[in-house]
């Protein structure tokens, strides 16, 4: 898109993605004034995302966002931000289509 890029190997995989500051509602990416975490999305694919949400709940993590249906990647995900206030977003393993 005009905002967001993504970089990938010979085997399709996600190496980078790149995206333009206050796009699409990221919280980290709303406002460039905040420090820890900010302009920084973690994004992770797993065929066991629900076995994360688990083990969060286990370690009392806080949820930013329940398990929902991304309308951009249209997969199901969550995020939560570890101790040092990154946001980290787990998602359902997909082959990225581009």
């Amino acid at each position: 898109g005009d905002h967001f890029s993504v970089l990938t190997n010979k085997d399709n995989e996600i190496v980078l993605c790149l995206h333009a500051w206050e796009r699409d509602g990221h919280p980290t990416m709303k406002d460039q004034s905040l420090t820890a975490g900010n302009g920084l999305l973690l994004y992770f694919r797993t065929s066991d995302w629900k076995k994360v949400k688990h083990n969060l709940e286990e370690i009392e993590w806080t949820i930013e966002e329940e398990i929902h249906l991304n309308k951009n990647s249209r997969r199901q995900e969550l995020s939560f931000r570890d101790p040092d206030g990154y946001f980290i977003t787990v998602t359902e393993f997909h082959i990225y289509e581009g």
